[in-house]
């Protein structure tokens, strides 16, 4: 079938069909397939939407069950009985375990809508209006969440000035040798900095969209430490990054942390199905009734399969000991690509199963991509400059199939030094 019709009517800002240009038509577990029923190996997994794989049977059944039955599909926030369920379900099996005691409000469908929701109480909270974020952060494409991500590109195209936030060195960005929680610190406290007190910083465990920049547990310890210590709320944007993607269900328990508001979305459904979750601390739920709304908080189709989710992957740790075990079979693999490769100077990194390589030269990770799909391999890049390979596969991969996966990926990059070569000037050569 031909992209002719999407070429002539849709918008020029469709992005993921120019680096997948085919139309594809249905999808199971981990395959995509063309209307031509080409298969497609998914490493892409819905930019971590699908975690538990495409049309999950165990997912689908009661979904379908649900809607035959002539079940409520939207509800705004009045109670639901698919809505209760899941608040049930999730409160067993996730917030009680760990310890947490938020309140979970619905902010609307997609991540954005939890990143405004938890800024916008933050700052009602704290009573300020600056937000601190990190270089190389993303959280989201509307003003308020593009306003505390750091990517030119994506800041751009807000048209308007994007302020009341202060954007502040993530973990490693100066190298390893760099103090960046004393530097902030240095700047909050001293008050000549011109550095206001902000209301909340917001962070990412792993800055996916980033480039695949990996904070220690030490450093979210000590940014946490920091928080608390000059009065600042702590939001933990968990959308891409939890649901199991590095192996437990939050990204953060393996850090010890205890966020204040924690964001969540992508794979919260289980199904693909729009969901977010802004979790909060009971003393910081202040808002009053209907002061933030949205017309599809009540997405019942999305708590069905949440619901579900929750029973099926989450009843005990097999799952997280999966990811954990995939995660490293990956990052070995690619580990011994960058050793064949010493020319191509590839930084491995990477947590459970979000793993990339990133390259010197930019160019290489998307000639990889464009490669890998033409020998029917879905995998996308990531970073300021698209110089990260970004493999992210359903964490209920197979390892047959995943083996499969990367071998495609050995394949692609031997054709792509066969293009590029290996002697390209590094992106950030003045920290090599």
């Amino acid at each position: 079938m031909s992209l002719e019709v999407f070429e002539q009517i849709e918008s020029e800002v469709r992005g993921y069909v120019r680096n997948f240009p085919v139309v594809f038509d249905r999808a199971e577990g981990v395959y995509l397939y063309a209307v031509d029923e080409t298969p497609y190996l998914d490493f892409f997994s819905g930019a971590s939407v699908l975690n538990y794989g495409h049309n999950h049977p165990e997912l689908r059944q009661p979904l379908l069950d649900y809607i035959a039955a002539g079940r409520i599909t939207h509800s705004l926030d009045m109670a639901s009985r698919a809505k209760e369920m899941f608040l049930r379900e999730f409160k067993a099996r996730i917030l009680e375990p760990r310890g947490l005691p938020h309140k979970v409000q619905f902010p609307g469908p997609t991540g954005t809508n939890s990143v405004e929701a938890a800024l916008k109480l933050a700052r009602k909270v704290k009573g300020r209006e600056k937000i601190m974020s990190f270089t190389n952060a993303f959280h989201g494409m509307t003003l308020g969440s593009l306003s505390v991500t750091g990517n030119a590109f994506k800041r751009s195209g807000a048209g308007l000035p994007l302020t009341h936030s202060d954007s502040m060195p993530f973990c490693h960005y100066f190298g390893d040798d760099f103090d960046t929680i004393e530097y902030i610190d240095r700047l909050l406290a001293d008050q000549g900095s011109g550095v206001d007190l902000p209301a909340a910083a917001i962070v990412e465990t792993v800055q996916a969209e980033g480039g695949i920049n990996v904070a220690d547990f030490d450093w979210l310890r000590r940014l946490e430490a920091l928080c608390r210590q000059h009065d600042m709320l702590l939001i933990l944007d968990d959308i891409q990054m939890g649901c199991g993607r590095t192996g437990k269900f939050f990204s953060f328990e393996d850090a010890g942390i205890n966020p204040d508001i924690i964001c969540l979305s992508k794979s919260i459904s289980g199904y693909g199905l729009p969901l977010a979750l802004t979790l909060v601390k009971p003393e910081y739920d202040i808002w009053e009734p209907g002061e933030h709304n949205g017309t599809f908080r009540g997405h019942n189709l999305a708590f069905v399969t949440a619901t579900k989710a929750l029973q099926l992957f989450w009843c005990d740790d097999q799952l997280s000991q999966e990811v954990d075990r995939k995660g490293r079979l990956i990052n070995d693999h690619l580990q011994g690509l960058a050793r064949r490769y010493p020319e191509l100077k590839a930084d491995v990194r990477g947590r459970g199963m979000m793993q990339g390589i990133a390259f010197a030269n930019a160019d290489m990770a998307g000639t990889v991509s464009k490669r890998a799909f033409q020998h029917q391999l879905i995998v996308e890049t990531s970073g300021p400059e698209g110089e990260v390979l970004k493999l992210m596969p359903p964490l209920t991969i197979d390892e047959a199939d995943l083996s499969k996966g990367l071998a495609i990926v050995d394949q692609a990059l031997a054709e792509a030094v066969a293009v590029h070569g290996g002697d390209s000037m590094p992106v950030r050569a003045i920290f090599d």
